[in-house]
């Protein structure tokens, strides 16, 4: 079985998978947020699957936060100055006045799929923030899996909106580890090939994308074909294996460990993020793969059994009880619980009609994926991957500051820099409304 190697002083890291995890849920208020009639994307998906994990009592097996908002600066780091300085200035009031800017970042076209709708930029400030701090969380060692399922969003480019996605919250995140994690693995299990993702990082050694993800018949975004793999120091690092209709479990997992396994031994990452889009499951509006809720959480079960520090992330799902089902059950596999399938009652439980479980099983639509054709695949990838001779070694120096501290406080300049406050310390900085850490928090508070 794969060891994982400690990379430096980073003595958090390798921790033994048998002990317990210690959770950091980021619930991001974005429910209420529409972006428009007939359109698949519904961001209300996300406060299902928040009153799911409320209804389960999974907040008590976690820290649940409320995430701050991101700021502009912070989204500097990978997207354009004029594109930020748009998003935060265009409106569907003023928007008359951006017709050049709304065709050149590509928001807002007709029958386009990344309209402008209201509130788009507290939407994408919350998400990035969200997995931003997730990633903060890990990198401090307080927490070793960190969860954002209002992130994922995958497709967003340096300087232009795509596939519903605005800001790329996945790929900030990766920035801001790569301060601290020599390197970093991204996995991506979305229908959708992980295409803004890859692009940032086609050309580094620090990071490795791996996506699992339909392609050909015109299928968005129409990149990932198993040749794409890199360049200059990053060839390589960026893997692909290119899906065909109807997989279902089985098949995924006789790709999908195997490849994992391989990968992870040949790259040694010090961090993963984990992009589970639950567009791959069965039943969804967009996507053609047969996966069911228990398939999908084997992927997330497998990658947390290294002990690698992960950020979980959403994605695509466009069947909204599908999604949230997902979701709340790869919540239940980051703290090691099982949930009943009959789902408790919740605000939502009409929607979970007529049988009220919480497992989406698979139909009878046909696996045009043929075991030759997994099998030659499974053989060109592991061929990539055996040109990586090792791990890429990083002269680690002293990290930069961040451009937020949440910790920071006018006594910060009389402690001693070369003592590691205590968790007790650490617990007092936070702000007293920004998580819930019981029953009375969360309004279940028993009348006396």
């Amino acid at each position: 079985e794969y060891q994982f190697r400690r990379d430096g002083n980073n003595s958090h890291l390798g921790r033994d998978p048998q002990k317990m995890d210690r959770v950091s849920y980021f619930m991001a208020d974005v429910g209420g947020f529409y972006y428009g009639k007939n359109h698949p994307m519904k961001p209300h998906r996300i406060a299902m699957a928040h009153n799911l994990m409320l209804a389960y009592g999974l907040y008590k097996k976690m820290e649940v936060y409320r995430p701050r908002k991101a700021l502009p600066e912070e989204m500097r780091a990978f997207h354009s100055e004029d594109y930020i300085d748009f998003l935060r200035r265009v409106n569907l009031d003023n928007c008359d006045s951006f017709t050049k800017e709304l065709a050149r970042f590509n928001v807002g076209r007709q029958g386009g799929d990344c309209p402008l709708f209201d509130g788009l930029w507290d939407f994408c400030q919350m998400s990035a923030g969200a997995s931003i701090d997730g990633a903060r969380k890990l990198m401090a060692g307080t927490s070793n899996i960190a969860i954002n399922w209002s992130g994922g969003l995958h497709h967003a480019k340096r300087s232009e909106a795509s596939g519903f996605c605005y800001v790329n919250d996945i790929v900030l995140a990766i920035l801001e580890m790569l301060r601290y994690y020599p390197r970093v693995m991204y996995i991506d299990i979305d229908i959708h090939h992980g295409d803004g993702v890859e692009e940032a990082f086609y050309v580094t050694d620090r990071v490795m994308t791996l996506s699992f993800h339909k392609f050909g018949d015109m299928f968005f975004p129409g990149t990932g074909d198993i040749w794409d793999k890199g360049v200059g120091v990053g060839e390589y690092y960026a893997i692909n294996f290119p899906l065909k209709d109807g997989i279902d479990d089985e098949s995924y997992r006789e790709v999908f460990q195997p490849v994992v396994n391989k990968a992870i031994e040949k790259f040694q990452p010090s961090c993963i993020v984990m992009q589970c889009g639950a567009d791959s499951l069965a039943q969804d509006r967009l996507g053609l793969f047969n996966l069911t809720t228990r398939g999908h959480a084997a992927c997330v079960a497998h990658i947390k059994s290294f002990g690698i520090p992960m950020l979980m992330v959403g994605g695509g799902g466009y069947n909204i009880r599908s999604v949230a089902r997902c979701w709340v059950n790869e919540t239940a596999v980051a703290v090691g619980e099982e949930l009943e399938n009959r789902i408790p009652y919740n605000d939502y439980w009409e929607y979970f009609a007529p049988e009220y479980n919480l497992h989406v099983e698979r139909t009878n639509i046909e696996n045009m994926n043929s075991r030759e054709y997994l099998d030659n695949l499974k053989v060109k990838v592991m061929e990539h991957l055996r040109f990586l001779d090792a791990a890429p070694s990083v002269q680690m120096q002293e990290i930069p500051p961040s451009i937020f501290d949440p910790y920071a406080s006018d006594d910060d300049d009389d402690e001693d820099p070369d003592v590691r406050p205590t968790r007790k310390e650490e617990d007092a900085r936070q702000h007293p409304n920004s998580f819930f850490d019981g029953d009375k928090d969360q309004g279940f508070e028993k009348e006396s």
